[in-house]
């Protein structure tokens, strides 16, 4: 047997080691210190409200001053629609040039518990419409700005307000470190479950509070809260303006064959499983704050055994990171070339697999005359932890769990282990991104100013 038996015969990329990758991060110090990232210098073109106009132009009309109406409701809700300004405003912002899949939109309000294929519940990021392949800096510094903002909106005191952000960075940096260390194949099967009885007791309550909201959000009960049985014994849906609306018979036509053409995009099983269900009633549905004005719909389906099953039809337009931020692209390199890069709901879906640990198996994607959707099951077992209610020991804990999640969907990216190189064992970049986001949210404050006297005045 010769020296080269069992070795592959032709030519291979080179095989980049974590700790080449980690010594390069070490290295890109020299030319952007961990420093320069405290710095926050607004653009001089900076036009929040020219944004949102821009963003309202793709949007169903008659939603927008409801929109709007959401954003104005506090400068945490402002924020949570302000994705578009925020990487307008990071645009030209010191970076290290390394691009990773970021959610694009990682605020408090977007990590949450679902439940799992194997119908056990977990904690994870849950919202994927902005997301894109970019800079990774652009995820750790809105999340640690919604710290900020979430924070001096609940009423902290400023010192608890930075303690709550540098423990949001630290928390990301040394999750991000330890999972690096790990195996690529390691990292991919980290996920957080959720369970009760692990936490301190301060923060269990919280936890076990979400596990029980959890287990009643479920499709049986969604039925059961706004639908009714019509004179043939089907289930639908009761109208609640303008959160749920009936639709057009026609435009009920186009939801139905978006419907028939996403069950291709679902692997067969679920194929299989949706063949025994039919379509009994679809509404719109507004949801969220910075989606508000985008399509979107509720489709109740009955099974053979009168069981129910609820999915939600929701359009997808290219990320902000990319329209407003200029981020590299929707897609990462590796699976870019499988789809029509205008193909958002495609996107939404291939990132949301990416960045979760375990995603939905109902997950698929649709283009419809023109407009891009992706499909999932609607309230199945997800909940989000309203950190509004909570005091300064809970939010910590749920800032720190966010902050290990952020880090292992990071993690599924090969160039990961060098943004853990640059960040170090040390704080310097924690306070760096801290500062930036104490100055952002402030900045976020004014917006909000801004917003409600455009409103006022008609402007907008």
């Amino acid at each position: 047997m010769s020296a080269e038996d069992g070795r592959l015969r032709f030519d291979h990329e080179a095989v980049h080691s974590a700790a080449e990758l980690f010594e390069a991060g070490k290295a890109a110090r020299a030319d952007i210190p961990r420093s320069a990232h405290a710095d926050y210098t607004p653009p001089k073109d900076r036009d929040p409200i020219g944004i949102l106009r821009a963003q309202n132009k793709h949007r169903v009309p008659e939603l927008v001053p409801l929109r709007l109406e959401r954003m104005a409701a506090s400068p945490f809700a402002f924020y949570r629609g302000s994705a578009a300004i925020q990487v307008a405003d990071l645009r030209d912002a010191p970076r290290t040039g390394i691009d990773v899949t970021i959610c694009g939109d990682a605020h408090l309000a977007n990590f949450g518990i679902y439940a799992s294929p194997e119908r056990s519940l977990v904690f994870d990021l849950n919202d994927f419409d902005e997301s894109a392949y970019g800079p990774w800096e652009w995820d750790v510094k809105r999340f640690v700005t919604s710290v900020v903002v979430a924070a001096r909106h609940r009423g902290f005191k400023e010192s608890k307000v930075q303690t709550a952000a540098l423990e949001a960075a630290a928390s990301y940096r040394i999750a991000l470190r330890q999972i690096t260390q790990l195996s690529v194949l390691d990292r991919y099967y980290i996920r957080t479950d959720v369970h009760r009885g692990q936490r301190a007791a301060s923060s269990q309550k919280v936890l076990d509070h979400a596990i029980e909201a959890a287990s009643r959000r479920t499709s049986a009960r969604v039925v059961r809260t706004i639908t009714k049985r019509a004179d043939d014994g089907s289930t639908v849906i009761v109208e609640k303006p303008p959160v749920l609306v009936h639709l057009p018979e026609a435009t009920e036509q186009r939801v139905l064959k978006i419907v028939r053409d996403y069950m291709k995009t679902v692997s067969s099983d679920i194929a299989l499983l949706l063949s025994q269900y039919v379509a009994t009633d679809a509404v719109r549905r507004v949801v969220g704050v910075g989606s508000v004005g985008t399509r979107c719909y509720i489709i109740v389906f009955s099974g053979p055994a009168g069981e129910s099953l609820v999915l939600q039809v929701k359009e997808a337009s290219e990320s902000v990171a990319v329209e407003f931020g200029g981020a590299t692209a929707g897609r990462a390199p590796a699976y870019d070339d499988h789809a029509d890069p205008d193909e958002h709901g495609h996107r939404v879906v291939a990132n949301q697999r990416v960045l979760q640990a375990v995603s939905d198996p109902f997950l698929g994607w649709v283009s419809h005359e023109g407009h891009a959707f992706y499909v999932r099951q609607f309230r199945d077992q997800n909940v989000s932890i309203d950190t509004e209610a909570l005091d300064f020991r809970p939010f910590t804990d749920y800032v720190d769990a966010c902050g290990i999640v952020l880090a292992r969907a990071h993690a599924q990216s090969p160039a990961a282990p060098y943004i853990a190189g640059y960040l170090g064992g040390g704080t310097a970049f924690d306070s760096a991104v801290a500062e930036w986001a104490s100055a952002y949210a402030e900045q976020t404050v004014d917006d909000h100013k801004t917003l409600r006297k455009a409103v006022k005045a008609g402007e907008i």
